[in-house]
This record gives structure tokens, C-alpha cells and sequence, in this order.
């Protein structure tokens, strides 16, 4: 969905047409999976993460255009939220130049768009959500000026008929309705991508679907919104609810949603896309020139782009991606269920436990999906939303276990192995793994030091609410730009 698109009206032929066109688009994508043309040979990584901004107050700042020109590189990009923005950073070699190198370039790129956004009196945050948002700050005129996320925004609620309601229950309630999309602009998170070859991906995304929830326990950075205290990774039911195209009658009915963890373990991506296609009506039927056939019965690469803008308005916590790069067709796995933040250095560990782990997993003579059912790795992602690091969740051969003992007794050993069939040396895996096993010692991740902190400016007195929110934020980003890992933050 990272394309531009024109604001228009969409006709009935518009539609039969994508209808067809996607078709075709996977039935080229079957014939090139036959064929084997992916480039596999030199597989990658990358990484995505989405920032609010905010200005001096550390209030939400609705300045992404001016912040953008203020930056002036391509690598830098809006997103749905005027108080948003996303960085995609080159893609590399998972060992290229070790850790620190791909933290420099990271920070480095960070700082630049800092000095940009105070040029013009805003500052970025990494956080899952932001804790001054307010309902109000939420509304049509929110939305990016991108026609692209208009156009969304209109097909959502052409599809539902009615506003959108979110309802979630934490340390305290939340019920409301909303008339735009803009809610989902709350959630801002940090993606990471997997190259793999066809022949591989399906093992990586079930190992990435198995591990979600440990993931987002760990992780867990979103434990407000619109000023009330709810779940520790609030992004996660949020984000379901702020793009469900379903009213109530044909949610009860049984049709999927398009924030979809999915129903199955997996033989193949075509199986991904194929659903796409079976279960889910077009967002945007906007058809490319290109005849895919055509395109690849002249030994050219074809772009597949009807496939794969649907792809983009469908929105699985771990998704299949197609591309071309370079010329050459790839896929890869794109893990998009973690918060962005707090820190670089936390965000680098989550990546290593991840692809460390995810390796493993897949190189295991007996595969956890085998010993695992589906639904139970789905309700782990959703007790981690809601209890963070003091989950319990189940896991083969453990039954249900508290998550920081099932990473330290199970899954961190895993992690290291992997990371080191990847061809990652102790040197480098210690503190980056370090990090995940700290947070295990000492229970804290970004969502308990938020809680925790908030907590004690309310318990002084002397602020409000929205106060202690407010002040809570500021120190917030003083620790992140020290980019100490959030487990060492102080709460006194």
C-alpha cells in the first residue's frame, strides 16, 4: 500500500476488471514458483519503523509534509497519520559489517530526521502509541494528504456501512466509535523483513506465526490510548478494530477479517495469496498497463502490481511480500506484529531474537507447527497483547508457562544457535541477545517502564491525567535518544 494512488470513483467494470487481472496475476505467480525465478542465492533483511511526531510539549504535532521536506530524503515517507511518518532502511546481509553497522546507519539516519523535525518545531518518538493522543487528535483531519489514504479511507467504510466502533478492556475501559480510519494511525510499529527462498518461505512463516506472541510479549510497548490504561500492546486489538471493513452482521457470519492473524499452517506462499483472492474483495481495483503474461513470456520480470496492491490492504500480522529488486523477482516474510521502540538498541535486539529464532525453528528436525496447534499460536499473540511480558503462553513440550521462563529456559538458546547458522559469532550475539534476556530477568520492557512511571507522577499529586501522561512522554524520549535499552530505565 506504499504506492500513490489518484482519488477517484470506482465502477463496476473497474472492479471486474481487477477481478480478472489478479487472476492472472496469480496464475503467473504459480508458473514462476514452477519455474523457480526468485532470486535466493544472496538473501537479505530490512527493516521498517513508523514514528510519531510530536512538538515541544510532546503533544502529537500534525507537521509530516513540513517534517518531510525538512528531511529531504527519499528513504523517509508519510504515513496514514499527519503525526506520522516511516523510515525504510536499506536492505542488507543479516552479518554485513556486525551489529554496530547496521546500529550506526540506523541511529545515524534517526539523528538527521531529528535535526529536520526540530527545524520545524517537532521532534520524532519510537513508541507503539503515543500516550498524549487524544480522540480528538483522531478525526478526517488527521489523515495524510496523500490521496491514497483518502481513497482507503472511503473504501473502508463504502465496504462496512456504519462508523467503526472500538471497544477494548484493561485497567480501564475504552468504548467508542469512529467516522474515519484515523484511529489506526495510532499504531505505529517497527517491521521487519526476511528474504527467503519459495522453497523456504512457508517454513519461516509458520515459524514466524509460532512465535508472534512471544514477540509482542517482550516487546510490548502500547499500554495507552486516548488517555486510558488498557491493554500492554494495545496496538494489536486497535489496529483490528481500526480497519475492519465487517459491520456486526457479517462479522457474526463468520467472513474473515482484513487485520488477520490467518486459520492454518501453511505448504507454500501461494497459499497466501491465493487466499487474498478467495476470501477478500478488492479495497482499490486499480489495474496496472502490464500484462503479466505477456511480461513473462518475453523473459522479462513481471511486477504482479494488482496482486500485490491487494496484498497491501490486507493486513496479516506476518505477511507474504513479492517484489522486484534489480531485476530479479524475490519473496520474503514481513513480521509486523511488534511496537516501534523504544530504542535503536532495543529494536536490533528484537530483529535478532527473531531472526535468530525463526532460523532455528525452521533447521528443527521436528517443526514446532507440527507439535502446535493453530489456534494456539493465535491465542498467544492476544494474551501477550493484553499481559505483555507477565504472559503465560503455550508452547510445545511446556504447556503454558510464564514467557520470560520459556525464553530463558527454551527459546533465547534457540535464538543464539540460530543466529549463529546464520554466521553471527558469539561476539556479536551476546548483546544483542542480552538485551531479550534482561527484559526476562527483570520484567521490564517499554510497556511496564510507561505503566510504571505514569503511575508514580499520578501517585505525587501534582498532574492530572493528561499531565502525567504528558510528562511521562517527555521523559520517554529523553531515554530514548540516550538509547539505553528500556529494561535499565529509571522509574524513580
Amino acid at each position: 500500500m506504499g504506492r500513490d494512488v489518484p482519488a477517484l470513483v470506482f465502477t463496476r467494470e473497474d472492479r471486474r476488471r481487477y477481478r480478472i487481472k489478479m487472476q492472472e496475476c496469480l496464475d503467473v505467480f504459480a508458473q514462476m514458483l514452477r519455474e523457480s525465478r526468485f532470486e535466493s542465492e544472496r538473501p537479505r533483511v530490512g527493516l521498517e519503523i513508523e514514528l510519531n511526531l510530536v512538538d515541544d510539549e510532546a503533544e502529537p504535532a500534525m507537521r509530516n509534509s513540513d517534517v518531510l521536506d525538512a528531511i529531504a530524503d527519499p528513504a523517509w515517507a508519510t504515513e496514514l497519520g499527519r503525526f506520522n511518518l516511516e523510515i525504510n532502511v536499506p536492505p542488507r546481509r543479516l552479518t554485513q559489517g556486525g551489529p554496530d553497522a547496521w546500529e550506526g546507519e540506523i541511529r545515524a539516519a534517526l539523528n538527521h530526521a531529528e535535526r529536520g523535525a526540530r527545524s520545524v518545531g517537532t521532534h520524532l518518538i519510537m513508541i507503539g502509541i503515543l500516550p498524549t493522543l487524544r480522540q480528538e487528535d483522531v478525526g478526517e483531519s488527521a489523515l495524510s494528504e496523500n490521496a491514497r489514504y483518502r481513497l482507503l479511507n472511503d473504501q473502508v467504510f463504502a465496504a462496512r456501512g456504519e462508523d467503526l466502533h472500538i471497544e477494548m478492556n484493561g485497567v480501564d475501559r475504552l468504548r467508542t466509535y469512529a467516522d474515519t480510519i484515523t484511529p489506526e494511525a495510532a499504531c505505529t510499529s517497527t517491521q521487519f523483513h526476511l528474504q527467503v527462498s519459495p522453497d523456504e518461505f512457508a517454513a519461516y512463516w509458520n515459524a514466524a506465526q509460532a512465535v508472534a506472541g512471544v514477540q509482542v510479549a517482550l516487546a510490548a510497548n502500547s499500554p495507552f490510548l486516548f488517555g486510558k490504561e488498557l491493554w500492554h500492546e494495545t496496538r494489536i486489538p486497535l489496529f483490528e478494530q481500526a480497519t475492519d471493513t465487517r459491520p456486526q452482521e457479517i462479522k457474526v457470519q463468520g467472513v474473515r477479517p482484513r487485520v488477520w492473524f490467518g486459520e492454518r499452517w501453511i505448504n507454500s506462499v501461494f497459499d497466501l495469496f491465493e487466499e487474498n483472492l478467495r476470501y477478500f474483495p478488492a479495497l482499490l481495483p486499480l489495474c496496472d498497463e502490464q500484462d503479466p503474461r505477456e511480461t513473462l513470456a518475453g523473459g522479462d520480470v513481471p511486477e504482479l502490481g494488482e496482486l500485490t496492491l491487494h496484498n497491501g490492504t490486507i493486513y496479516r500480522w506476518n505477511r507474504p511480500v513479492y517484489a522486484v529488486a534489480n531485476d530479479q523477482p524475490h519473496v520474503r516474510v514481513e513480521n509486523r506484529c511488534l511496537p516501534a521502540g523504544p530504542t535503536v538498541a532495543d529494536t536490533l535486539a528484537n530483529g535478532a531474537f527473531y531472526y535468530g529464532l525463526t532460523r532455528a525453528l525452521v533447521e528443527d528436525e521436528r517443526p514446532v507447527w507440527s507439535r502446535m496447534s493453530f489456534r494456539a499460536a493465535e491465542d498467544n499473540l492476544h494474551t501477550a497483547a493484553r499481559d505483555g511480558i507477565d504472559a503465560r503462553l503455550y508452547w510445545p513440550g511446556m504447556g503454558e508457562a510464564p514467557v520470560a521462563e520459556l525464553v530463558l529456559r527454551r527459546l533465547l538458546p534457540l535464538a543464539h544457535r540460530g543466529l549463529e547458522l546464520s554466521g553471527m559469532d558469539a561476539a556479536w550475539r551476546e548483546p544483542l541477545l542480552g538485551i531479550i534476556e534482561q527484559r526476562c530477568v527483570t520484567g521490564h520492557n517499554g510497556a511496564v517502564w510507561q505503566k510504571e512511571m505514569f503511575h508514580r507522577i499520578t501517585a505525587s499529586g501534582q498532574a492530572g491525567r493528561h499531565e502525567a501522561l504528558r510528562r511521562m512522554t517527555q521523559l520517554y524520549i529523553d531515554y530514548m535518544h540516550l538509547n539505553a535499552p528500556a529494561h535499565t530505565w529509571p522509574v524513580d
